[in-house]
């Protein structure tokens, strides 16, 4: 019995360490999520843990409110980064995406194997507008809201080299902010306007 009580504190003691170990990586996230804050957290540790050969693809947005609604604002509920690396193994280098999630101070990491595919590599791209610059361009413009509160940072692979786009919406409705100069459509720039597609949310 007392074996059996020195394993359940000792599960608990390790819990407890987890926890305040990923709260340490990310002390200043807790009440109000920050995107390129926690853009450069992760892409840190992308850096630290498989090298400078990683790949960044998208960053996925929550937001708290729907944009569509009165009480609509740029307050993030949660947030992923997604990255593709190379992972040695018995076999050899297999390539791998590293899904990197936060929930308020909550950090959760899936590794699966495999590539991503459909977007272009965001590493050395010039973004000049930040989630919440891209936010309130949309907001002041008189294009209709998406019900929505899902928003997508990404270089979509096409017809057309664009600029990254921040993507407001679902595969329903959606607008699009360029991510370098600010522009604001309901066309996807990455495709020519007569063959436009809902290729915006593809996951």
């Amino acid at each position: 019995m007392k074996k059996i009580i020195l394993a359940i504190i000792t599960l608990v003691i390790i819990n407890a360490c987890s926890c305040n170990q990923s709260k340490k990586n990310y002390p200043a996230i807790v009440s109000n999520i920050n995107a390129e804050e926690l853009i450069s957290l992760d892409r840190q540790d992308m850096y630290l843990t498989y090298g400078e050969d990683y790949r960044w693809y998208e960053t996925s947005i929550t937001l708290k409110e729907f944009m569509d609604s009165e009480n609509a604002d740029s307050l993030i509920e949660s947030i992923s980064n997604i990255f593709q690396t190379l992972i040695a193994s018995d076999d050899g280098t297999d390539v791998h995406v590293v899904m990197r999630s936060h929930y308020g101070d909550t950090v959760s990491v899936k590794v699966l194997s495999g590539f991503w595919v459909e977007d272009f590599p965001l590493n050395n791209e010039s973004i000049t507008l930040t989630f919440t610059d891209a936010y309130n361009k949309l907001m002041e413009t008189n294009i209709p809201k998406p019900h929505s509160r899902q928003v997508v940072l990404r270089k979509e692979i096409g017809p057309i080299d664009a600029n990254p786009q921040w993507i407001f919406g679902n595969i329903k409705q959606h607008v699009y902010v360029d991510a370098v100069t600010g522009n604001v459509t309901t066309n996807n720039p990455a495709f020519p306007e007569d063959a436009q597609l809902n290729y915006a949310f593809t996951w």
